[in-house]
């Protein structure tokens, strides 16, 4: 079993699976693996390989329940087609998201998100000019919103959604993918955590 994570930034620890993670008072570093992938293909009929399709190196860990701000700055060696680094909200293995500083197929990063419920939806949010950007997961009473953020100062809204009752025992953390190639070195640093609500989902903050 692999050695749980204490960052100073956390109040939780994290479990991490799938690669070696090296972890700092309030970041992480970790390689993905070759061909490793988080999503389920919204074409298919839900019955796929859990090995094939869940296989993406991960580091979890579980808040206390109620409403929360957990973001990090993302930074991604992207050399191949989704390629992330990844915040990552963990239900079990029908329900959870991924919001994601991912490689597109037009050779740009971007910030995307995915939520699975049995399968994945898949939507673009916006192009990255650079190497890094900021991601932010909030439980906001039953629902959960995403957003994004070019400089860590000012948030765009990505999404709000819920996952039902079972929300509040979601796990949080990071995750780290290269599905269509060799490897993607991804570190996670200014790595936050507050107990605080969002007030409001779509005026910067």
């Amino acid at each position: 079993m692999s050695k749980e994570l204490s960052l100073t930034a956390l109040p939780f620890p994290l479990h991490p699976t799938g690669t070696t993670w090296h972890a700092g008072e309030s970041s992480l570093k970790a390689r993905a693996t070759p061909r490793s992938e988080l999503f389920v293909d919204p074409q298919s009929d839900g019955n796929v390989d859990a090995a094939k399709f869940l296989g993406a190196a991960r580091a979890l860990g579980t808040p206390r329940p109620g409403d929360f701000q957990f973001s990090a700055r993302v930074e991604a060696d992207m050399r191949s087609m989704f390629d992330a680094g990844v915040l990552l909200l963990w239900l079990d293995d029908d329900h959870w998201t991924k919001l994601c500083f991912e490689y597109s197929p037009a050779n740009e990063p971007m910030v995307v998100s995915v939520v699975n419920r049995g399968v994945c939806d898949d939507a673009n949010a916006f192009v990255v000019d650079g190497s890094h950007v900021w991601l932010r997961i909030s439980r906001v009473g039953r629902a959960f919103a995403l957003h994004a953020s070019r400089d860590g100062q000012q948030w765009e809204f990505v999404r709000v959604f819920s996952l039902g009752e079972v929300g509040q025992d979601a796990q949080i953390g990071f995750l780290v993918q290269s599905p269509t190639g060799d490897g993607c070195d991804v570190r996670f640093d200014d790595i936050r955590f507050i107990s605080e609500t969002l007030s409001d989902l779509r005026d910067g903050s």
